[in-house]
């Protein structure tokens, strides 16, 4: 089992935006740049970005360049891990593990 330590409050105002799910629930198994999810939310780009700023903070999304393009994806590993984290401090006796 890998323990993945993530900061609660970090990881709780990351998701509470509507926006960023949405952009989370994009970029679940799959690489997007910032004009593919401008385009899927209909969301200006500064905002987009803003957004992708929060997210990569919180190690919720990774992003690779190629070229002039940034492709963000989720990470599913740190999203599962903020969850177990989350309900491991409000729950501590029905502890929930993350196996690899």
């Amino acid at each position: 089992m890998i323990k993945i330590k993530v900061n609660t409050v970090e990881f709780a105002k990351a998701l509470a935006d509507e926006t960023r799910q949405k952009i989370m629930a994009l970029c679940c198994c799959q690489k997007l740049t910032v004009g593919e999810i401008v385009k899927a939310t209909d969301v200006a780009q500064p905002t987009v970005s803003h957004h992708l700023k929060i997210l990569k903070n919180a190690r919720l999304v990774s992003s690779e360049r190629r070229g002039k393009e940034v492709y963000y994806t989720l990470n599913q590993e740190r999203l599962a891990a903020g969850c177990c984290q989350v309900a491991e401090n409000f729950a501590p006796e029905h502890p929930v593990e993350v196996t690899k």
